[in-house]
């Protein structure tokens, strides 16, 4: 919550206002950025052995906790560009480029490097994305005035620190 795709998202709806391109755009984008990405963990995964790739994800998920803390911002210059592609198209490349190297796709990597379940990864992530990114496209501005972002970014921060810790402890098994 917070991020910049959430703020992508918004600025799509409020300068397009057509939003069932921008949806799917975002689905596409999603699911292709986050296949990518699990792909990675996947590999990762079977690389390192498993004492190794505990600290790894470990690791991994306590800088998500920090790294969550830090909000996005999106260029003006970003949201100013004539569509391109369309509404749909301009969302897809957007997305996915805002995706590259954001905290949602270092934590698909961390997942599907943990879970080595590709699939039950890239869907789980995707569905928090468009559960995350969808209310954004409706409701553009208003999320932004109604919800405390430094609340959300707390929460977060102490999700990703508390399976953090518990990879490193080796209590992750249990999930």
């Amino acid at each position: 919550m917070g991020d910049k795709t959430q703020l992508l998202a918004m600025l799509l709806a409020v300068k397009f206002r057509r939003p069932v391109p921008i949806i799917l755009g975002i689905f596409v984008a999603t699911v292709f950025n986050h296949a990518t990405a699990g792909l990675v963990g996947a590999w990762v995964a079977s690389a390192l052995g498993p004492v190794a790739l505990r600290w790894v994800v470990g690791l991994s998920f306590i800088g998500m906790a920090g790294w969550v803390l830090v909000p996005d911002r999106i260029d003006a210059d970003e949201a100013q560009r004539p569509p391109r592609y369309g509404v749909f198209g301009t969302t897809v490349v957007a997305f996915f480029l805002a995706e590259m190297g954001d905290k949602t796709q270092i934590a698909t990597v961390a997942l599907a490097a943990h879970y080595r379940n590709l699939v039950a990864v890239v869907a789980g992530t995707t569905l928090g994305m468009m559960i995350a990114d969808v209310p954004a496209v409706f409701l553009g501005e208003t999320i932004a005035k109604k919800v405390s972002l430094r609340w959300v970014h707390a929460i977060a921060a102490a999700i990703f620190a508390t399976l953090g810790i518990l990879t490193l402890l080796n209590v992750g098994k249990l999930f």
